[in-house]
């Protein structure tokens, strides 16, 4: 199932978009909120379309989008169609203007449904990584965290360490899609395997990792 929320003032509008998502088998809606002030950060996360009106109270659709580091797709609401060009620029998935039909909807989520397949078909649940002269098959959810070391890169999963000859620049890329994130100039490190931040450390395990003076501000943005 695809997760969304609809962020929109009018009830009439509301009402609109909740009996289309209702008539969508492939949709459920998780709330219904008239400000972007008003959704938690954590919801957002979990969500896969926000259905964005512009014309909002205290912070237009516009400018709430702009204020999120790792935004869902968007789809904007809305009977101003002077705005199109500067949401486009914003990277949204579409464009209704008021008032669009079910049929309209429904092409606008379908584009959605079909960008979130292949995205989740370049996921890798696997990588291959050569050490030792050895070819080994490593999950991605079972790494901690990479190291460089000179001319090398040390993975690090639970059970064992992989030394590779290659760059952590190439890792950075390597495993850009899959929830990792680079904390100094010698680290990346899983998020989902961070036990707890303190200061100017990262603790994985029993394992602490610097954060870099470079680093740290994106990094605590990612967080909360």
């Amino acid at each position: 199932m695809i997760k969304c929320l609809i962020l929109e003032d009018e009830k009439a509008a509301q009402k609109v978009l909740r009996n289309f998502v209702e008539k969508t088998p492939f949709l459920v809606c998780s709330g219904v909120y008239e400000s972007g002030l008003q959704i938690a950060p954590d919801e957002l996360k979990e969500i896969d379309i926000l259905f964005l009106d512009i014309q909002l109270p205290e912070l237009n659709g516009l400018s709430f989008l702009k204020t999120l580091n790792h935004a869902p797709k968007i789809i904007v609401t809305t009977a101003f169609p002077n705005y199109a060009v500067e949401a486009f620029e914003e990277a949204v998935v579409d464009y209704l203007l008021k008032p669009f039909s079910y049929e309209r909807f429904f092409k606008s989520v379908s584009r959605v449904s079909n960008i979130l397949a292949l995205q989740n078909q370049k996921k890798e649940k696997n990588i291959f990584v050569y050490a030792d002269k050895t070819f080994y098959n490593v999950q991605i959810d079972d790494i901690l965290f990479l190291k460089s070391e000179v001319d090398y890169v040390c993975l690090v999963t639970k059970n064992k360490e992989y030394l590779i000859l290659d760059s952590l620049k190439n890792w950075k890329e390597k495993l850009s899609d899959h929830n990792f994130v680079q904390v100094h100039r010698s680290f990346i490190v899983s998020i989902g395997k961070i036990d707890k931040v303190i200061g100017n450390q990262i603790y994985i395990g029993k394992t602490k990792i610097p954060i870099g003076k470079h680093y740290k501000e994106d990094f605590l943005k990612l967080l909360k």
